[in-house]
């Protein structure tokens, strides 16, 4: 064989079979070009049948020596081998597209769904029907999302239309152009649907549960002594308490504001009452009120922060919660400040924190002590900080230092369970309902600028879940993603897939041949 033959031979070989490999994945359902096959096929029999011309005569010669024969019954074997080859890597690429398996190696999972979706969703005894009406490059990130929630159930169906080709259904869904101009989701189970005009992770799975939960309770903000706001003046600032609202309401829960003063009671419809950072006297009215909730079985979520002027603490102790006049310093595991320390120590035998994993974060924080009722501490800081309690000292010339009046860590910065209280008597027929309290040592972990950060928003959700007694709907919920990716338009996906998975390899094989043909020339 002539060197140029060998060439041009070894060439045509490697046009000729990714051909051959392009028309079989094509046959067996991927995506392929009819002009990327027909190229290939005829650059590689047009090399081919230039190489055998030109090494017509050498094989003559071949076969009137009788190598020929043994040429034959190895070529065939090799020929053979190679058709088998090209059938497995056919039939898996067939199988691939039809049975395909998810993995996730990014380090936070910000392509898989998180612990709360994929509950719901394995929940689901009715069909879930989402429609999706986006236009291009928004349809590729929105195809990428309720792919996962199709793989994860098979009672999620989601199909994609074209606005422009589908009016029956933008009429069908009542769906308007300036909708449309930015897409639109449409969730459907039974005859009940919900628009969704942003699709993220966390706003389709609040939608799907607000469709499924038949039931909604209704949750309490005490107003009137400087507690953080969740609507009107302050609600939108930093240490305001809207988003925490808004996480509420998002599990279909009912929020509202209650004025303690003005009512004197709690109202009989109040399944969860919440305290947050109040800086005000409570009054004795309000106290008994607050006492006769518990001792009727209500539920109860305090948080107040160091140093707050309010006479609240004497009552939580009372019910079994030491709130302690100090701050947690932790020098080493912390944000930006140690006063802002990070707390990971989680109670694995209570419903609140037995998933909890990542850490959470409290600034400026006091610490707790449980000491009555069946109370204990659900969340705690790392052994490096102490609850320091030369407040004036630290304030006045910020210095600290863990000395024999502070209490070394891990100190409690939650503690929740039962309180001392004195049950009344249900009425008639009607089964007691117990008690339930959750004490936090801050009210920042959960106002707008830190209840995003790291798990805060689980935590606080996960409490109220628990004193509503929906464990089951105690999760871990999806996260902000801190993944960097490229966004492809359709365009740019279509020409960057073939030349991932033809054109390169198949240049990688030219230059191969190349190599070879030149170190073989060489030695000859």
């Amino acid at each position: 064989m002539t060197p140029l033959s060998a060439l041009l031979g070894g060439l045509g070989m490697v046009f000729f079979a990714f051909g051959l490999l392009s028309l079989m994945l094509g046959i067996f359902g991927a995506p392929t070009m009819t002009s990327w096959i027909g190229a290939n096929f005829l650059a590689g029999i047009v090399l081919l049948v230039i190489a055998l011309v030109i090494n017509l005569e050498h094989l003559r010669e071949r076969v009137r020596s009788g190598e020929g024969r043994r040429i034959g019954k190895y070529g065939s074997s090799a020929v053979a081998q190679t058709v088998l080859l090209l059938v497995i890597v056919g039939i898996l690429g067939f199988l691939a597209n039809r049975y395909y398996w998810r993995i996730d190696v990014s380090e936070s999972g910000v392509h898989s769904l998180s612990q709360q979706s994929i509950e719901l969703l394995a929940d689901l005894d009715v069909e879930v029907r989402a429609a999706s009406f986006h236009r291009g490059d928004a349809r590729i990130p929105v195809r990428d999302l309720l792919d996962r929630y199709a793989y994860a159930s098979d009672r999620f169906r989601v199909e994609y239309h074209n606005p422009n080709t589908r009016p029956d259904l933008v009429e069908k869904y009542e769906l308007d152009q300036a909708g449309l101009a930015r897409g639109m989701l449409v969730l459907e189970i039974g005859d009940e649907t919900i628009k969704v005009d942003e699709v993220t992770e966390q706003r389709v799975t609040n939608a799907i549960l607000r469709m499924v939960r038949s039931d909604s309770k209704r949750v309490y903000f005490v107003v009137g002594h400087n507690e953080r706001a969740i609507e009107g003046t302050g609600a939108d600032e930093p240490i305001g308490f809207k988003k925490a609202a808004d996480a509420l309401s998002n599990e279909n829960y009912e929020v509202e504001a209650l004025l303690l003063a003005a009512t004197g009671e709690i109202p009989d419809d109040a399944d969860v009452v919440i305290i947050a950072g109040p800086t005000q006297v409570y009054r004795e009215v309000e106290q008994r009120a607050l006492e006769r909730y518990l001792a009727s079985g209500g539920r109860l979520l305090v948080a107040v922060d160091p140093r707050a002027n309010t006479n609240l603490g004497e009552l939580v102790a009372e019910w079994g919660v030491t709130l302690n006049d100090d701050i947690i310093i932790d020098p080493l595991q912390s944000y930006q400040s140690p006063l802002v320390p990070f707390a990971g120590v989680y109670s694995s035998s209570h419903p609140i924190t037995n998933k909890m994993r990542e850490y959470t974060l409290f600034p400026e924080a006091r610490s707790l002590r449980a000491g009555g009722g069946r109370l204990s501490a659900i969340v705690s800081t790392s052994e490096t900080a102490w609850a320091e309690t030369n407040l004036d000292l630290l304030f006045s010339e910020g210095q600290y230092e863990l000395d024999a009046d502070d209490s070394a860590g891990p100190v409690a910065v939650a503690i929740a369970g039962t309180p001392t209280v004195d049950v009344a008597a249900p009425a008639e027929g009607e089964a007691p309902l117990e008690p339930r309290i959750v004490v936090y040592g801050d009210a920042d972990f959960a106002a707008n600028h830190a209840i995003e950060a790291v798990r805060n928003r689980d935590l606080f959700v996960n409490s109220v879940n628990w004193l509503l007694g929906d464990v089951e709907s105690i999760t871990i919920r999806p996260a902000i993603s801190r993944a960097s990716r490229v966004l492809l338009s359709n365009a740019d996906f279509n020409l960057l897939r073939p030349l991932a998975l033809f054109v390169l390899p198949e240049v990688l094989m030219i230059i191969g041949v190349i190599v070879w043909w030149r170190r073989r020339s060489a030695a000859s």
